[in-house]
Formats: C-alpha cells, sequence, structure tokens
C-alpha cells in the first residue's frame, strides 16, 4: 500500500492538480473584495503572508457579501446565518471576523422595535403598524389626529423628552383609531421610548380574576408607571365603582402627577365618556366621580374625533 504522504505528494505534484489550484489561486486574489483589502493594507501585506492567509481568503470569497447571494435572511448561505466576512489583519496574519450583514440589522431592528411594545389583550398585527400607512385622503379629521400625534413626536425630537400630554381619539367604530394608536406605538419603539398598549375592556375583566392570585398590584403598576400608556376602547367596559374609583382614577392620578403621558382611543368624546362614567354596572349616578376622572383626562389630553366609513364593514 502506497504511503499517505506518498499519495498527497503524487495528487498536488499532478499536473491537474496545479493547474486547479493556480486557477483558484488566480481567482482568490482577484476578487474584488480580496483587492480592496490588499490596496487598504498595502504597506502590511506581503507574498508570504497571502500565501499563509490563502485558506482565510478562500473562506472570504466563497460567501456572500452585501447580501448579493442571499435572498432572504432565512436563506443566506454563509457560515454564519446574517453575518458576512470581513477581512482582518490579526497578530501578522490574514483573518476572517465576522459582522452583521444589512438584512439581519434590519430584523434585528425589527425586533428591537416590537420588543419597545408591550401589550396586553391587543391583537399581535397591532404591534408593526406604521403611520406613514395610515391614510389621511379620508376626510380633515384624519388629517387632524395625524398632526396632533406628529406634533407630539415633534416636541420629544427637539427635546429630547416626552411632552406630558397625550391625545383623545373618540369617533365611530372601525374608523382607524386603534390602529393610529399602534402606529403611535410603533413610532416611539423607532427613538427608543417603550409603550404599553391596553385593550381597556379585557384588562379590567383580568383584574377581576387577579384578586384570587395576588397579582392585581404588580399589573395595576406595571400600566400606571408606563412610560406612554395606550388605552384602548375606553368606554366599552362593563364599568363598576371598583374599576372606575380604584383602578382607573388611581392609574390616572399617578399618571399626571408624574406627568407620564397617556392616549385614549374611545367611540365617547369628553362629554359621552363622563356619563359613562357617571353610572355604574348597579345603575348608581355617581357624577361627582365621574367628573373627577373627566377632569383628569382633560387635563392629560388634547381631543381628536375620527371620523370615517367603518373599515370593518368592508373588511
Amino acid at each position: 500500500m502506497e504511503p499517505i504522504r506518498d499519495t498527497l505528494k503524487r495528487i498536488v505534484n499532478a499536473p491537474t492538480f496545479a493547474e486547479r489550484y493556480s486557477e483558484m489561486r488566480s481567482e482568490i486574489l482577484n476578487h474584488p473584495g480580496v483587492q480592496a483589502f490588499f490596496e487598504a493594507h498595502a504597506g502590511e501585506v506581503d507574498k508570504a503572508m497571502v500565501d499563509r492567509g490563502l485558506g482565510k481568503l478562500y473562506e472570504y470569497t466563497s460567501q456572500s457579501h452585501d447580501c448579493e447571494k442571499c435572498d432572504s435572511l432565512d436563506s443566506c448561505i454563509n457560515m454564519m446565518k446574517g453575518y458576512e466576512p470581513k477581512l482582518v489583519i490579526e497578530r501578522g496574519t490574514i483573518g476572517v471576523d465576522y459582522v452583521m450583514c444589512k438584512r439581519k440589522m434590519a430584523d434585528s431592528e425589527r425586533r428591537r422595535v416590537s420588543s419597545m411594545i408591550r401589550s396586553m389583550h391587543m391583537p399581535k398585527d397591532m404591534l408593526n403598524l406604521d403611520i406613514r400607512d395610515f391614510d389621511i385622503t379620508k376626510g380633515e379629521s384624519r388629517l387632524a389626529a395625524v398632526e396632533l400625534v406628529l406634533e407630539f413626536l415633534d416636541k420629544f425630537d427637539r427635546t429630547g423628552e416626552l411632552p406630558a400630554q397625550g391625545v383623545y381619539i373618540h369617533g365611530p367604530f372601525g374608523t382607524g383609531k386603534s390602529y393610529l394608536l399602534g402606529a403611535i406605538a410603533g413610532e416611539l419603539a423607532k427613538r427608543h421610548v417603550p409603550s404599553v398598549l391596553v385593550f381597556v375592556p379585557e384588562f379590567l375583566r383580568e383584574l377581576k380574576q387577579s384578586i384570587q392570585d395576588q397579582s392585581l398590584n404588580e399589573k395595576i403598576d406595571f400600566v400606571k408607571r408606563a412610560p406612554v400608556l395606550m388605552l384602548d376602547d375606553l368606554g366599552a367596559e362593563t364599568l363598576t365603582a371598583w374599576t372606575r374609583d380604584e383602578v382607573l382614577a388611581t392609574v390616572l392620578h399617578h399618571r399626571m402627577a408624574e406627568k407620564l403621558p397617556t392616549f385614549f382611543t374611545s367611540n365617547f368624546d369628553y362629554k359621552e365618556m363622563e356619563t359613562h362614567l357617571s353610572y355604574t354596572q348597579r345603575g348608581d349616578k355617581e357624577v361627582v366621580k365621574a367628573g373627577r376622572i373627566m377632569e383628569r383626562i382633560r387635563a392629560m389630553t388634547v381631543p381628536v374625533r375620527l371620523d370615517g366609513e367603518n373599515r370593518r364593514e368592508h373588511s
């Protein structure tokens, strides 16, 4: 049997192998990325370094750069999915580092943005909305609502501080109130500002159940202290004296005192909401308590009516 050393020597010295090796070496060294690396390190790279680093140069050239060979992040062909190779010099030798590709960076940003938005009983598709997709051509009220939102965002962009006043968006069913709320949360997330979106009827229902498992105070505190709070569909809940006076009033009092911005959506305007808050499930009428809550809501928000066709009827 031929010794393996002699076998390797014979293969390496074979004309066909030498020819393929020469072609591969030429292809590697003429790769645009390799040429750019040589130019950037003209004073450091010599022939001996190139010979020793040919394996690393091949590792670099055999992969995708700037996502040119990949249709998507999932179909990435590189050794490390979502990372592309970069040639470096390490202790006098040629090496390869891996840096995040543009698709991986976009995916990471999307995930970071999503992580900034915490939701309670809100649909998942509410967490990836864009305010640019909100159609402002369907009436002046839609433009007015967006202008208020953009004014809020502009104040934050100019000062670095969140304005104390949010927006109270009211109007008929299906006009895009909840969508706009989600889009605001998305814009804040792009600015690294966390927000909490809460579907009020389900949240209050959950709180009643939380009395038994002793998580009630924790859940109220989570909502109460949110950097930005979005209360969706206020007024659609079945109101009790407890949810009004011990939950809603407590949350709003804290947020007003701490100047934490709160956004609301509702089918009721201010006056209608005050009437709604006056009556509990038992039929008791308590105008004073409702008035106190409305004082806080008025102080904390700028109202805007959102009109338009009911999009739910056409979906």
